[in-house]
């Protein structure tokens, strides 16, 4: 049963001891906490106990019962009102229903009306009590709940099934914030088959999703959660550029994991976009990104702007389809995948089992999606490079055996060009950075964040790809280039070592020294003299 307090105010104080003596309070459910004499000591004891009930007189000296009242409800709104007063005032108090009283009782008080009104009033602070506890269960479970509704919710984006006009209050029920202004999916896969001895697949996943939200979440203001089977991360970018900083980070985590915690990580991470919206397309390119670790190596970022021929990003089309996989196959596979992957995809669109109608449907889609892949990897294919009804009429026309030799010998053929456009892509980018070392090898501060700065791509990528095509790293590339260039620099002029040392980057004339002679086995002056010698 639940017990409620009561404050008596009034200036008369047998008035005080009759209400007292009059009601059995205990059996009510109240118990009388003390009394006031006037509405100053009133207030004093409710600012002190906050009962649960206040039952005033109105003319009271210092401060009367409707200003004592008012002070109560606006500070105390919980607290209920009785006015107990003669019947000159009666008509004053009714006056004054803003402020909420619970009954006017006229004096001389009678014990079976005040018994009825406590009573009454019993009833309703328990129903309060209940609904509000009611309330804080739900508010209790719901906070409890949040993590994996927020988490539900995010899995929607990834699938891009939340609309416009459903995102705002989405947002607002389940207490996220997205500031952005830029957003980028991050899929961090660990590896089932790379993993440390009696190492429980699901519990190592869970350690890798741990260390994620603690070196990376804060820094990216990243939503973790989890997503068919692998961690995805919503990094927030303060500028699209950031995309190159976040996949170094993210190339240094998978090494950190690899340490650490003996876990095989993969970080793909996705396209830069501006809305949550479009995370489903991020997402996509992420877990494409992914799948690149065939070719580029597990335990790394691959970042699927920096993998692809093209210098612009288009959307990804990742979908668990038999023609997905062809072209999935095409990007990564060898000759016999490809081949496997196009007897799978005749084999779902097989001829007897279909109308032809259904045959005719099935080549639109093949063709279309023909064209998205080509224009996505800005490939061009003399069969796609004219009129596309002639294509289509000529594909009608085809047998199925024709038709799996067509398609055999373009997804091949689709194959190598993306070999060679990949090469000739990565191939570009370190010529520019060649020339970038030519142009400005002698300035001190060049660096390698300098040069993945001005070309747009992660060191991580960079370093991999650089020393891939030239056998050496960049720090290497540079030293070297900028020895040959002090190397002749003493040869043909006659300029002091220290000179020399600053025109090609150094502004430390010891340091050059050393490093020259590392390089040549000579120190810079005995250099020269050598060479001066076999002149003469």
């Amino acid at each position: 049963m639940n017990h409620y307090t009561m404050l008596l105010v009034d200036d008369e104080e047998e008035v005080i001891q009759v209400i007292r003596k009059k009601i059995d309070w205990e059996r009510l459910g109240f118990s009388v906490i003390g009394h006031a004499g006037n509405g100053v000591k009133a207030f004093e004891m409710v600012e002190e106990f906050q009962p649960d009930v206040v039952m005033t007189d109105i003319k009271m000296p210092y401060m009367d019962g409707i200003e004592l009242a008012g002070r109560i409800k606006a500070e105390y709104p919980a607290t209920k009102i009785l006015f107990f007063t003669g019947f000159d005032e009666f008509e004053y108090a009714r006056e004054a229903v803003h402020l909420e009283a619970e009954e006017y009782i006229l004096k001389p008080v009678n014990s079976i009306e005040l018994t009825n009104v406590f009573t009454q009033l019993k009833t309703k602070l328990d129903q309060e009590i209940s609904e509000k506890r009611n309330v804080e269960t739900l508010q209790n479970y719901y906070l409890e709940s949040l993590p994996l509704l927020q988490a539900d919710f995010y899995s929607a984006l990834m699938e891009g099934r939340i609309g416009a006009q459903e995102i705002a209050k989405y947002l607002s029920d389940y207490q996220i914030s997205f500031p952005g202004p830029f957003f980028c999916c991050l899929v961090l896969h660990t590896s089932a088959s790379q993993m440390p001895e009696d190492m429980n697949h699901l519990l190592l996943s869970t350690a890798v999703q741990k260390q994620a939200k603690e070196r990376l979440a804060n820094q990216w203001r990243a939503k973790c959660f989890s997503y068919l089977g692998n961690t995805v991360l919503i990094a927030q970018l303060k500028s699209e550029n950031e995309v190159s900083e976040l996949t170094d980070e993210c190339d240094r985590f998978c090494k950190y994991a690899r340490r650490m915690i003996g876990a095989v990580v993969t970080a793909g991470v996705g396209q830069v976009c501006r809305s949550i919206l479009d995370l489903a397309q991020s997402y996509s390119s992420a877990r494409e990104a992914v799948s690149y670790r065939v070719i580029f190596g597990a335990s790394r970022a691959i970042n699927r702007k920096e993998i692809v021929p093209r210098e612009t990003e288009r959307a990804a089309c990742v979908n668990d389809t038999e023609l997905s996989y062809l072209f999935k196959m095409i990007c990564l596979g060898d000759v016999h995948d490809v081949e496997t992957a196009v007897n799978k995809y005749l084999g779902h669109i097989s001829f007897p089992q279909k109308s032809l109608h259904q045959h005719q449907i099935d080549l639109m889609e093949l063709i279309s999606a023909c064209y998205r892949f080509l224009a996505n990897n800005d490939v061009v294919m003399e069969d796609f490079s004219g009129d596309i009804r002639r294509l289509y009429g000529m594909l009608l026309g085809l047998e199925p055996d024709a038709l799996k030799i067509w398609l055999l010998d373009t997804s091949l053929l689709l194959r190598d060009k993306l070999i060679i456009a990949r090469n000739n892509s990565t191939k570009s980018f370190v010529e520019k950075a060649k020339e970038y070392v030519r142009q400005n090898y002698t300035d001190e501060e060049l660096s390698l964040d300098r040069v993945c700065e001005a070309l747009g791509v992660s060191n991580s990528y960079f370093s991999t790809i650089f020393k891939k095509e030239t056998g050496s790293s960049f720090i290497s590339y540079l030293t070297d280039y900028r020895m040959e260039r002090a190397s002749s620099l003493l040869v043909e002029t006659n300029e002091k070592s220290y000179l020399i040392a600053k025109k090609v980057g150094y502004t430390d004339p010891n340091y050059f020294s050393y490093v020259f002679k590392r390089r040549f086995g000579l120190s810079p002056s005995k250099y020269r003299t050598e060479h001066e010698d076999r002149g003469m």
